[in-house]
C-alpha cells in the first residue's frame, strides 16, 4: 500500500483548510456567545498543526502514540465545552465539522483512483476522533455530577451545636452506603473539635427506615461511642416504630425519642444541665 498523501496535502494547504473550516464551524456552532472567536481559532490552528506531526509519523489510526497529543488537545477542548455549557453534539462538531473542508481538499489534490482510498482514511480518523471527543465530554460531565452530588450530600447533612456539649445532625432523605460515609466524618470530626458529650441523630424528614438504613445508623451510633461521646436517635415516628419491629432490626441499647425536643431534654439531662423558664414580670396598671 501506497504512503497516504494526505500528510503533504494538509502541509501545503494548511491556511486554506483552517479559513475553510473556521467557515464550517461558523455554521454548526450556533451559540457564539459561550466561547470567543479567536479562542476557536487558537484551537483550530492548534489541532491543525498537532495533527500535521501526527501524520508525519505515518500513522493514520489516531490511537498510536503519535496522536497523544492530538487526543490531549481534544481532551482539554472537550473538558472546557463541558465547562462552558456546550452540547455533546457542539463538542464533536469540532472534529466532524472538519470533515467537508478536508474532504474538498482531498477531492480537487487527488487523482479518482486515490481519492476513494485517502477519503476513507480520512473518514476513519476523524470518526475516531470525533468519537473521542464525545467519550472526554461524557465523562468531563460524569466527574461535575459526582462533585455537584457530593456538595449536595454534604450541605444536606449539617452538623449544628445544640447546646454546650450537645449536637444535633438533622437527616432529611435516604440513607444510603455513601451518605452514611459522609454522615460519620462530619459528626466525628465535630465531637472531636467540640468535645462534645452527646450527639442526637434527629431522622425526622427520613422518609423510610429499612433494614439497610437501620443498619447505617447503628455504624454512625457505634461510631459516635468510640469517639467517647453517647448518641440519642429521634424522630422516632409510629410508622418507623412499627417498620423497624415488624423488620426485627434490633438497636440494642440505642436511645430513641419521639421528637428532637424530647432528645433535647434528654441530653440536658445526662450532661446535668438544665433549662429554667423565667418568671413572668409583674405588670400594673397606671
Amino acid at each position: 500500500m501506497a504512503a497516504s498523501k494526505i500528510p503533504e496535502i494538509i502541509k501545503k494547504n494548511e491556511a486554506e483548510l483552517l479559513t475553510d473550516w473556521l467557515k464550517e464551524l461558523s455554521q454548526v456552532t450556533t451559540r457564539r456567545e459561550l466561547i470567543k472567536e479567536s479562542e476557536i481559532r487558537e484551537q483550530c490552528s492548534e489541532f491543525l498543526r498537532l495533527m500535521r506531526d501526527a501524520l508525519q509519523m505515518g500513522s493514520l489510526d489516531g490511537e498510536s502514540a503519535a496522536w497523544t497529543p492530538v487526543r490531549e488537545l481534544l481532551a482539554r477542548i472537550s473538558r472546557a465545552r463541558g465547562l462552558q455549557g456546550f452540547t455533546p453534539v457542539e463538542t464533536a462538531s469540532f472534529v466532524f465539522s472538519f470533515k467537508q473542508p478536508l474532504f474538498n481538499l482531498l477531492r480537487r489534490e487527488l487523482a479518482t483512483e486515490a481519492f476513494a482510498e485517502e477519503l476513507w482514511s480520512a473518514n476513519l480518523l476523524l470518526d475516531r476522533l470525533g468519537l473521542y471527543t464525545t467519550e472526554i465530554f461524557q465523562k468531563a460531565r460524569e466527574e461535575i455530577i459526582a462533585r455537584q452530588q457530593q456538595d449536595m450530600l454534604e450541605l444536606s447533612t449539617p452538623v449544628v451545636t445544640l447546646w454546650e456539649n450537645i449536637l444535633a445532625l438533622p437527616l432529611i432523605g435516604t440513607l444510603d452506603s455513601s451518605r452514611t460515609q459522609t454522615v460519620m466524618e462530619a459528626l466525628l470530626q465535630r465531637i472531636v473539635d467540640t468535645g462534645s458529650q452527646i450527639a442526637i441523630i434527629d431522622i425526622t424528614g427520613v422518609p423510610t427506615v429499612d433494614t439497610l438504613t437501620a443498619q447505617h445508623l447503628l455504624k454512625t451510633v457505634t461510631a459516635t461511642r468510640l469517639m467517647g461521646a453517647d448518641c440519642i436517635i429521634s424522630g422516632i415516628r409510629p410508622q418507623i416504630a412499627q417498620t423497624i419491629v415488624h423488620l426485627g432490626v434490633n438497636l440494642g441499647d440505642v436511645l430513641t425519642k419521639a421528637t428532637l425536643a424530647s432528645a433535647f431534654r434528654l441530653a440536658l439531662q445526662k450532661t446535668g444541665q438544665s433549662i429554667h423558664r423565667n418568671a413572668q414580670p409583674s405588670t400594673r396598671a397606671t
